[in-house]
């Protein structure tokens, strides 16, 4: 068979949908230019929260190397600055699939399109496609099993998410950088065109060549776009109607709707994701309308500790035994010795309040919640650090988990609001929020936030 035989995938008569064309396309593509670009900044952005390069234990991504370049000292002000960079990151990763699957939709021609490779630049763009494509199916899905907190892939989350994230990135910057100018064309072209069925089928030329309007019957014998859909663009270069790169088809069926209104589809799909999902990030009312979120509908329960759960002491595999009064006490070593102090001589020492939210990668937030326990540099001058505190390591009692075990930056815990909570909205805290005493920081991700503290080390990592 030829490659233009009408039933291979590899003929433009094969995709025979009216609304692929180069302005659908382009529309599509500079809303991911945006969209994207923020993900991959918020993505960064979120990772340096967790400060990887303090501590082993922190860094899900050992190897690196040098896509770690940018990494800085994650501050603790804002105190609602991860549940903001975390929250777009998921939300808007969330609100753009249907944008993203239009796309893939409106280009699968050029996927199937043969030869292979007509030169090396093409097929450079070719692989790079693939990569695209294939790295944002990868990073979108992922992202959503993540949030959905269900781990069917090989491997964790961290470094597949992370390294997928660089390999998608870098071929979607080869391909803005080949695509963008065109797509500008494309925009430009179609808001200089007026209505085919007003005009008789007339459109202008993308190159307007002075502004004057030129029949589609004229130069060369150009096919007028009366074909397409609302006015369709066409391509002033190609022959028969149409479009570089065969996004228009030979052979369009019958339209059943405009390429206009196929895009408020498309952006009716990405609101109503967003409805749906942004109420873990923001809370209150909106929490209710979270329905495709784990963390949204209302809250677990009732009373100071009924708020949002990430990993119930039962999951954690924690012993009641363990956290009993005559059983548990926290280890606290320092340059000054080591001392251990039970809950109730924690409740001696001077105790301060902080209003903080949690925050977790997957997008979901509490509102402020009003903690109260020990500061954390109080703790550090107990064990010999006074003035300025060290950095420090925390031990958890939890069995198993990634963030078992975490560390916090000297300037996260010099921060007042850090606190080692023995209160939350003024009651103990509940088995399931960390009792009997957890860490409180502002703005750090909630696995460093860690809970059923058991041992606390300062010093410099």
């Amino acid at each position: 068979m030829r490659d233009d035989d009408p039933r291979l995938p590899s003929s433009p008569g094969f995709w025979r949908s009216p609304l692929r064309g180069t302005w659908f396309t382009s529309v599509l593509g500079l809303v991911l230019l945006v969209g994207i670009t923020v993900l991959f900044v918020t993505g960064l952005v979120s990772y340096a929260a967790y400060n990887p390069d303090l501590s082993p234990v922190n860094d899900q991504t050992p190897g690196k190397g040098i896509l770690g370049f940018y990494l800085f000292s994650w501050p603790t002000d804002p105190h609602w600055l991860y549940r903001f960079t975390q929250g777009l990151h998921v939300t808007l990763g969330i609100t753009l699939i249907p944008v993203l699957l239009a796309k893939l939709w409106s280009v699968v021609p050029r996927l199937f399109a043969l030869p292979p490779a007509r030169s090396l630049a093409h097929a450079l763009e070719r692989i790079s496609l693939l990569l695209l494509v294939g790295g944002g199916l990868f990073e979108f899905t992922t992202g959503v099993l993540n949030v959905q907190l269900d781990y069917v892939f090989p491997g964790s989350f961290y470094p597949l998410h992370f390294y997928g994230a660089w390999v998608f990135f870098a071929a979607f910057v080869a391909h803005a950088v080949l695509k963008v100018p065109t797509a500008l064309r494309a925009v430009r072209r179609r808001q200089d065109e007026r209505d085919g069925r007003e005009q008789g089928g007339r459109e202008r030329d993308g190159r307007e060549q002075g502004g004057r309007e030129r029949d589609g019957r004229e130069q060369g014998g150009r096919e007028l776009g009366g074909r397409e859909l609302g006015g369709r663009e066409r391509d002033g270069r190609g022959q028969g109607g149409r479009e570089q790169g065969g996004l228009v088809t030979p052979r369009p069926v019958a339209p059943t709707v405009s390429r206009r209104g196929a895009l408020w589809f498309v952006g009716g799909a990405s609101l109503l994701l967003l409805a749906t999902t942004v109420g873990q990030s923001i809370g209150g009312a909106l929490r209710r309308t979270a329905l495709l979120a784990p963390h949204g509908g209302t809250d677990p329960g009732a009373g100071p500790n009924g708020f949002q759960i990430n990993k119930t002491a039962a999951y954690a595999g924690i012993d009641p035994r363990e956290t009993g009064a005559q059983a548990w006490r926290l280890v606290v070593t320092g340059r000054g010795g080591t001392v251990r102090l039970s809950r109730d001589q924690l409740l001696r020492m001077p105790l301060h309040s902080s209003a903080l939210p949690i925050a977790c990668v997957e997008g979901w937030s509490t509102a402020d919640q009003w903690w109260r326990g020990v500061r954390l540099r109080d703790l550090a001058a107990l064990v010999g650090h006074d003035g300025d505190p060290p950095d420090l390591f925390v031990e958890s009692l939890q069995r198993h988990g990634a963030f078992r075990r975490a560390a916090l930056r000297a300037n996260q815990v010099a921060d007042p609001r850090s606190l080692l909570a023995l209160y939350v909205n003024g009651e103990d805290l509940s088995p399931d929020h960390g009792y009997p005493a957890r860490i409180i920081v502002p703005a750090a991700p909630g696995v460093l936030n860690t809970k059923w503290v058991a041992r606390l080390i300062f010093g410099d990592l």
